[in-house]
C-alpha cells in the first residue's frame, strides 16, 4: 500500500515537473522571438532616424527632386509607424519602401559630384550601409528565433504545452514580392 501511494506521488511530481519545463520551454522561446523582432524594430527606427539628416544633405544640392523626398517622408512616417506595432507583415511592407525611397534619394545624389565627396554625406552613407548590415542580422535572427519556436510547437512533447503555455506560431519575416532584386537606376 505504502509503496503504491510513493508510485503515485513520484508519477505526479515527474508529470508536474515535465508540464513546468514543456510551459517554460516554449515561453521562454516566445520571448525570444519577440527579442528579436523587437531587433528589427530598433534597426528599422535607426534607419528611420538617419534618413532625415540624408534627405536634408541631399535637398541642398538637388531641391528640384520634390517627388523623391516627399516619398522618403511618406516612407518613414510608415516605417516608424510599422516599427511602434505593426505586424510582422506590415514591418516587411515599411522596410521595402524606406529601403527603396533611401536608395532612390542616393540615385539622385548620384548626379551630384560635390555631393558625393561631401563628408557629411560619406558618413551618413557608411551608417546607413553598418544600418542594413545590422538589419539583415536582425531579420535572419528573429527568423532563426521563429524558427526554433515553430519547430517547438509541432514537435512532440512541447506540442502538448502550447495551449496552457498561450504561445502560437510565429510567421517568418520575409520581403514583400518585387524585392528580391536590386532596383534600377538610369540616369
Amino acid at each position: 500500500m505504502v509503496t503504491a501511494v510513493v508510485i503515485v506521488v513520484v508519477l505526479v511530481v515527474v508529470l508536474v515537473a515535465v508540464f513546468v519545463v514543456g510551459f517554460n520551454r516554449l515561453r521562454r522561446a516566445d520571448v525570444l522571438a519577440q527579442e528579436a523582432l523587437g531587433g528589427i524594430d530598433v534597426q528599422l527606427s535607426r534607419r528611420a532616424d538617419l534618413v532625415p539628416n540624408l534627405v536634408s544633405t541631399v535637398r541642398g544640392y538637388a531641391a528640384h527632386e520634390k517627388s523623391v523626398f516627399e516619398e522618403v517622408t511618406a516612407a518613414r512616417t510608415a516605417a516608424s509607424r510599422a516599427a511602434s506595432g505593426g505586424t510582422v507583415a506590415e514591418k516587411a511592407q515599411a522596410d521595402a519602401r524606406l529601403e527603396k525611397a533611401v536608395f532612390d534619394v542616393l540615385a539622385v545624389a548620384e548626379n551630384y559630384p560635390d555631393l558625393k565627396a561631401s563628408a557629411n554625406f560619406l558618413d551618413l552613407q557608411r551608417q546607413l550601409g553598418e544600418t542594413e548590415d545590422q538589419l539583415a542580422f536582425a531579420r535572419q535572427y528573429y527568423n532563426d528565433a521563429a524558427g526554433r519556436l515553430n519547430t517547438s510547437l509541432k514537435t512532440i512533447p512541447w506540442m502538448f504545452f502550447a495551449g496552457p503555455a498561450g504561445v502560437r506560431e510565429r510567421e517568418f519575416y520575409t520581403a514583400p514580392a518585387g524585392t528580391e532584386l536590386p532596383p534600377t537606376v538610369s540616369f
